[in-house]
């Protein structure tokens, strides 16, 4: 583990990085694991990392679940977890950024998706990592206008995006999951992101199918294109704002 420690280390000395968290389960109904909160601070701090994010889901209760669970969209989720977002953040003394998540169901139900966000990332004052394909996939499973969405989110809280493939299951269901190329209705909206909130960095989700590395850039370039030309759409008031 100091071997492989040492060696992250040369990476983290060379180049600026982000962390991405799948076990914080900030939305479980056991108690926050703030053993781990603080060997978190520990390793962020050692390696310099700039940033933290995580999903606004849950992932554990007696144990660790293999999968990103939704968390009910109602006034009491919205205060127990806007509380354990700002705890987290006392501990590590820095702001932390949460990931709207996909979701199949709405178990309890008392409000809107977007209301929800909105309602949790104001109480917690927390940042949105802004996963651009998940908004696409609810919007398609739940029926909603994607891109009237992400109009009503809060741009000046926005860290970073997010933007992947996902599997179409049938007319009216999408799995997201990671494996496949980003289709041109995310592109589309993952430009309609950029027009909104500037050419925010983005980071380009493969879990598996993983494609020859030029293949692939080829959808890290297509971003790039994407961000450089609405950074030259942007005027001059716009930037120095």
């Amino acid at each position: 583990a100091i071997c492989q420690g040492k060696a992250f280390r040369a990476f983290t000395e060379q180049y600026p990085f982000l962390c991405h968290g799948l076990s914080l389960s900030i939305g479980s109904p056991s108690p926050l694991d703030e053993a781990f909160v603080r060997r978190l601070k520990l390793f962020l701090k050692q390696h310099g990392i700039r940033g933290y994010s995580e999903h606004l889901s849950y992932c554990s209760d007696d144990g660790h679940l293999y999968d990103l669970m939704p968390i009910p969209f109602t006034e009491e989720a919205v205060h127990y977890v806007a509380a354990r977002i700002r705890r987290v953040q006392d501990i590590l003394e820095q702001p932390i950024a949460m990931e709207n998540v996909s979701y199949y169901a709405a178990p309890g139900k008392e409000m809107d998706e977007i209301d929800f966000i909105n309602s949790v990332l104001a109480e917690a004052d927390c940042r949105l990592l802004l996963d651009v394909n998940n908004v696409y996939v609810n919007s398609i499973n739940h029926h909603y206008d994607a891109r009237d969405f992400i109009r009503r989110l809060p741009a000046e809280r926005v860290s970073y995006l997010h933007v992947a493939g996902h599997y179409q299951e049938a007319e009216d269901l999408i799995v997201d999951t990671h494996g496949a190329d980003v289709i041109d209705p995310v592109w589309q909206l993952l430009d309609a992101t950029y027009e909104l909130l500037g050419p925010v960095p983005t980071l380009l989700e493969r879990d598996f199918n993983i494609p020859p590395l030029p293949e692939l850039l080829t959808e890290v370039d297509i971003i790039i294109a994407m961000q450089q030309q609405h950074e030259k759409n942007r005027s001059p008031i716009s930037r120095r704002a």
